[in-house]
């Protein structure tokens, strides 16, 4: 009897393996979880499976990628869109890697704007003060988003979702990508603009772009400094396309009204454990935890029943075209690595 192939999935928690046991019945893998992260000191755990599955905070870096290697392992399954922990180079004729690039953009964008939302209105604020049977106004004020202007960097799957909720407040939509598309901006409403103009005339400003060294620390002072005062500035695309330090600078300084953020620079640390107990030493962080004017969320944007159930689903269906020898249309193009920068194409965000 044939075995099953088996899969080792790193950086698991209780519902990690509660869906993808769910999608694999329809596949039958043999799949092991591990809780921790896979990177060069736990790649060992790797020994003895064709395939490993990853996450966001996993480091498929060159000394882990040739560890991979030289094990046996083949495949490499990211269970998200973006691939910036993985060093493709390393991975450039021994590893297929294949990713998940749309698991559900709505449950990203939605969460986009609830944080936009609950800035604007205070509803955190207002959720403290009620349960201390604190019942005042002072402090909450917000701002009709009707009539205001938003600034979407990133027209993908996800920012054009942002971009028809935006127009459904009745915002006035700018968005900026390196592939403007006239088709959709004429049907959404929406108009294409250069990043200055965005940072000048936006009440708001949320980020849907990918990771590259293009768009690495976008936000920071040079840039804030160009902005309204008192934008809202939203990030659910990656960490380090802030500058978290010049965030801080224009909190402070109150260019910048309010920040909400899914995403941080140095999240691999914290990000989906528990330091309750313990607290943060990470200072940058817990400076930001003591404006109330920043709403911090711990990845979880893409945290939805459907997103969880798409992932899994999309994850093993490129693990099965792996398997069978069959072309993937979620793969990456490691082999584009080897001629440098200018061939690999930008990771998108999760």
């Amino acid at each position: 009897m044939k075995s099953k192939p088996a899969i080792a999935v790193f950086d698991t928690k209780p519902y990690d393996q509660e869906f993808f046991e769910a999608a694999n019945a329809r596949f039958g893998f043999a799949l092991r979880f591990f809780r921790p992260r896979l990177n060069a000191d736990t790649v060992r755990m790797a020994e003895g499976f064709p395939a490993v599955c990853v996450f966001v905070n996993d480091a498929v870096d060159a000394p882990t990628a040739d560890a991979l290697a030289r094990m046996g392992v083949r495949f490499v399954a990211l269970r998200c869109a973006g691939y910036n922990n993985v060093d493709l180079r390393a991975a450039a004729g021994r590893l297929r890697v294949v990713r998940v690039p749309a698991y559900s953009p709505h449950a990203v964008a939605e969460h986009a704007v609830a944080l936009m939302l609950a800035l604007n209105r205070k509803t955190h604020r207002a959720y403290l003060r009620t349960r201390d049977a604190n019942f005042s106004l002072q402090g909450l004020l917000g701002f009709d988003l009707h009539g205001k202007t938003a600034g979407v960097i990133g027209t993908g799957k996800i920012g054009r979702v942002v971009v028809g909720i935006l127009r459904g407040f009745g915002m006035q939509v700018l968005a900026h990508d390196p592939f403007p598309d006239s088709a959709f901006a004429a049907a959404s409403g929406c108009r294409y603009a250069p990043l200055e103009e965005i940072f000048r005339a936006s009440d708001v400003i949320t980020l849907h772009c990918p990771l590259t060294p293009e768009t690495a620390q976008m936000i920071r002072a040079e840039t804030i400094a160009q902005m309204k005062k008192g934008v809202t500035i939203i990030n659910t695309g990656r960490g380090k396309l802030i500058r978290t330090k010049d965030l801080i600078a224009g909190l402070k300084s109150g260019r910048i009204g309010a920040a909400g953020l899914d995403v941080y620079e140095e999240e691999e640390h914290y990000f989906f454990e528990d330091y309750s107990a313990g607290g943060i030493q990470d200072d940058v962080l817990a400076r930001l935890t003591t404006f109330p004017n920043v709403l911090i969320t711990a990845h979880q944007a893409f945290f939805t029943r459907e997103a969880l159930a798409n992932i899994a689903a999309t994850t093993l269906e490129n693990l099965r075209c792996c398997f069978a020898g069959e072309p993937s249309p979620n793969e990456i193009c490691v082999q584009c690595a080897v001629a440098g920068p200018p061939e690999l194409p930008p990771a998108p965000p999760s």
